[in-house]
């Protein structure tokens, strides 16, 4: 299963109503359709850069292969790899490489994928029916060990390679094939192979026990997958499959962490879909009636509040973990110290390694900065302050020359034991080694998205997504132009 894949059961209504004073500015300042402000923070500008930088310095050039984690030694993740892709002309337009490099990188990764061998074998192969496998070895791009074929994996994978196909618009014949493989690549996805059980997509399979037995069938960001499967010319799955997604909608309605919202506990399933799918005015049958209910509401605006909420949560601090505060926050699926018990300060603490954290949900005190820095186009103060106040708080100790380490925790100053991941800095507490790639993508894309609308202005003309949210049932904004 996805290592991000930690099903979250059903959350408790809270009582108390949360003002939205501060990120109700956020929705007004952004409005439906106009782009962002251009001139943003010269730290949010850096960090946007020194990002960028570490896709450019880790992709395998020989096959666009981006790692999932460096400098540990590390596999491919194909979710990474559709961020790369996304991340390229961004460079571009930032002045950060050319487009002739950005058109070299994306269309090797681009052929390599579309020429991976695919089949029902366990090794030697990327993939089945379309899909791809997680992870996969960095050289060869095959299957790396007993990895899922991956369904959110391959949608993220391959919304990176339809964005590029938009972006590289031109008569250049190396941009001629970015479009039609990249298309290719998706028209070749047998997503009706996937719907295994009545109007549900499940979330992967393996060669040796086949199909997972858990389905996108709760608020997440499993969004994308639902839509590019439904928006399929050549595999599509019934509609009926959104209408299946939104049934369970009521589990997650929730104020118990803050302005009431679909909560889902880590940032990044407030994120993932919001970085190809610009929800600004469109809405399904379930956010119209949502927005009769209660007024100016959809799915960019539940991203507003889930911002809101972690940064109440923060504040709270029910857990009294060290640095949170209302500029110092962000929970999400990161690297953590790892798995044990320690007493500190008199309490016994728990610790966690890689995990899906959130609000009231297996929270250590860990802080994964791409939680604040990849939510900027639904908070931008609040991301900018937070950004500031890490640097000026921590500083080098995890902000280096390709932006933020993966994560940190400022409670764990000391450890007598092993540490699954890396190590205690003097000052600041336990800090990661690595950068992770699925981590990094967000932060590039949701920055640029906020600053210049780059990939929602391309990705609300790409035709596969648009059927797939017409089908769905989305009506409204820009989606009645499209």
């Amino acid at each position: 299963m996805d290592r991000r894949r930690f099903l979250m059961g059903s959350t408790v209504a809270g009582a108390a109503a949360f003002g939205l004073s501060a990120c109700g500015t956020v929705r007004q300042a952004l409005g439906a359709m106009s782009p962002p402000p251009a001139v943003i923070d010269p730290e949010v500008d850096e960090l946007q850069q020194r990002t960028f930088r570490w896709f450019t310095h880790v992709t395998n050039r020989a096959n666009g292969l981006t790692p999932d984690r460096w400098p540990t030694e590390s596999f491919s993740s194909v979710a990474a790899v559709g961020f790369a892709l996304t991340c390229w002309p961004i460079g571009v337009e930032r002045g950060w490489i050319s487009r002739a490099e950005a058109r070299e990188r994306t269309l090797t990764t681009i052929r390599f994928f579309h020429d991976l061998p695919q089949g029902p074998e366990a090794t030697g192969v990327g993939g089945y029916k379309g899909f791809f496998y997680h992870f996969l070895d960095m050289r060869t791009g095959h299957r790396f060990g007993q990895t899922e074929l991956s369904t959110v994996d391959t949608s993220l994978l391959v919304a990176g390679m339809l964005f590029a196909a938009r972006w590289f618009d031109g008569d250049d014949a190396g941009e001629v094939e970015i479009r039609r493989l990249a298309q290719a690549v998706y028209d070749r996805i047998e997503w009706d192979w996937v719907m295994v059980r009545p109007n549900r997509i499940s979330m992967g399979w393996h060669p040796e026990t086949g199909f997972i037995e858990a389905d996108w069938h709760v608020y997440n960001e499993g969004m994308l997958v639902v839509l590019l499967a439904i928006g399929s010319a050549t595999h599509p799955v019934p509609t009926a499959v959104w209408d299946e997604w939104c049934s369970v909608y009521d589990r997650s309605w929730t104020d118990r962490w803050g302005p009431a919202h679909l909560h889902f506990p880590p940032m990044f399933g407030h994120q993932y879909s919001h970085m190809f799918v610009d929800y600004r005015g469109i809405r399904d049958r379930w956010m119209r009636t949502k927005a009769a209910e209660i007024g100016d509401f959809d799915y960019f605006e539940n991203s507003v509040r889930a911002v809101a909420a972690q940064r109440k949560y923060a504040i709270d601090n029910p857990m009294g973990w060290a640095g949170y505060s209302a500029d110092v926050w962000g929970l999400t699926a990161c690297d953590g110290p790892g798995d044990f018990k320690q007493v500190i300060g008199g309490r016994e603490r728990e610790f966690f390694s890689y995990s899906a954290r959130g609000p009231g949900d297996r929270d250590d005190g860990t802080i994964a900065p791409t939680a604040a820095m990849a939510s900027m186009p639904f908070a931008p103060a609040e991301v900018t302050a937070c950004l500031k106040a890490i640097r000026a708080r921590y500083g080098a100790g995890v902000y280096t020359e390709f932006g933020f380490l993966d994560s940190f925790n400022p409670t764990l100053t000391e450890h007598a034991g092993r540490l699954q991941h890396g190590q205690i800095v003097p000052g600041v507490g336990w800090v990661d080694g690595d950068y992770l790639g699925i981590d990094q993508g967000p932060i590039v894309i949701q920055i640029e998205n906020h600053r210049s609308d780059i990939v929602w202005k391309a990705m609300r003309g790409e035709p596969n997504l648009t059927r797939g949210l017409k089908r769905a049932g989305f009506t409204g904004g820009w989606l009645e132009r499209a």
